[in-house]
């Protein structure tokens, strides 16, 4: 039933998580689980003093590590969310001083409310300790929590707020020597992306047959050396599967049915990115992928996945020099539970039975590493 229960609060069908949440109190009522997804629930509907006060006793009371671990990401959520939700900022005649002489040019360049993220980059071993200590100063935390806080690979998305918060905490952690840096979403939402359909010529000049956000369809004819980087990334595909719980009864629950792949190609100085997912790539259009080395198969008869990998060794040979950056999951681990916050497109056209925010995750990780490439 907890997996229920979270997929419930994922998809954010609070009426479900309610009914749920009262089967597993009559059933456990001493789990701390259910005192969790209480604060949970008084989270999603909107009483976020009450949702804090029970977070804040779940980490006092109980012993249950992963318990006490949601409980604390829990609490960074309502702390985000109450730096989102802040509209009411003295101007610069009331307070006496300028509103932007103490953050950064960048954020000088927003509106003062525009909203915007913050990431932290990855802390080496030998340098997590002081960091975490440091960190904690900054951000009023105690050591534990900044320690478990701070990433140790790839980068974690820690805030949303407005661009002005957002700055100063940034120039606050990089003083510090906390790899941190802020991008304001609007920076993200106007990326384009090109959705690829296939690979029609891949030498001397490069031709990809794609489709822009209308779903128009188009020719783009480039060089490989344009690329400045590559992101790959797995997108979880859900299904409902009928099970029996602890009293023999028929119940249903989400599940991870399979993966969906998906690579992002960067062009930024046409400033944009070429979207290749093998859900709706034409593998037996344009480019042939080599099929020898699987006997009398035809292209066409290969399975996706396989066809997919041919698809990668290919991308492979083409940009050899080209970063890759493949750490997306644990990014999105930690931008899940905030992705509510904000308004992103994913520009994803993966079907779905039900939204998913794995899908904005990517499409903002990939931004991300778009928007912090051109600095």
């Amino acid at each position: 039933m907890l997996d229920q229960l979270a997929a419930a609060f994922e998809r954010q069908d609070y009426k479900a998580a309610a009914s749920l949440l009262k089967q597993l109190q009559q059933q456990s009522p001493d789990s701390p689980w259910v005192t969790f997804y209480l604060g949970r629930l008084r989270e999603g509907t909107g009483k976020l003093e009450a949702a804090e006060l029970i977070y804040r006793s779940l980490l006092q009371a109980t012993a249950n590590s992963k318990v006490a671990a949601q409980a604390r990401l829990g609490i960074q959520r309502l702390a985000a969310l109450k730096t989102a939700l802040k509209t009411a900022q003295p101007t610069g005649a009331e307070s006496g001083v300028n509103p932007g002489a103490s953050v950064t040019t960048g954020a000088a360049q927003h509106s003062t409310d525009e909203p915007g993220l913050l990431v932290l980059k990855a802390i080496e071993p030998e340098y997590r300790q002081q960091s975490a200590q440091r960190f904690g100063q900054i951000m009023g935390l105690e050591a534990y929590s900044a320690r478990m806080i701070l990433p140790g690979r790839g980068w974690r998305l820690y805030r949303v707020g407005t661009v002005t918060d957002l700055a100063q905490v940034s120039q606050k952690l990089t003083q510090a020597e906390i790899p941190a840096f802020w991008q304001p979403l609007s920076a993200i939402n106007t990326i384009r992306v090109f959705r690829v359909r296939y690979i029609e010529t891949a030498s001397p000049q490069v031709k990809i047959i794609c489709e822009n956000e209308a779903g128009q369809t188009g020719g783009l004819s480039l060089h490989w050396s344009e690329v400045s980087a590559r992101v790959e990334g797995r997108l979880p595909i859900f299904e409902q599967v009928v099970d029996l719980n602890a009293r023999n009864q028929l119940t249903r629950r989400e599940t991870t049915q399979d993966y969906a792949q998906v690579i992002d190609l960067h062009l930024p100085q046409r400033s944009c990115m070429l979207r290749f997912g093998d859900w709706n790539y034409q593998f037996d259009q344009g480019v042939l992928l080599d099929a020898s080395q699987d006997g009398q198969l035809s292209v066409t008869e290969l399975s996706n996945r396989i066809r997919w990998n041919k698809l990668v060794y290919f991308l492979d040979q083409q940009l050899s020099t080209v970063p890759v950056w493949t750490e997306f999951s644990q990014f999105a681990e930690t931008a899940l539970d905030l992705l509510p916050l904000i308004e992103l497109e994913s520009k994803i056209d993966l079907l779905r039975k039900a939204p998913s925010y794995w899908d904005q995750a990517f499409q903002l990780y990939s931004g991300l590493i778009f928007r912090q490439s051109l600095k």
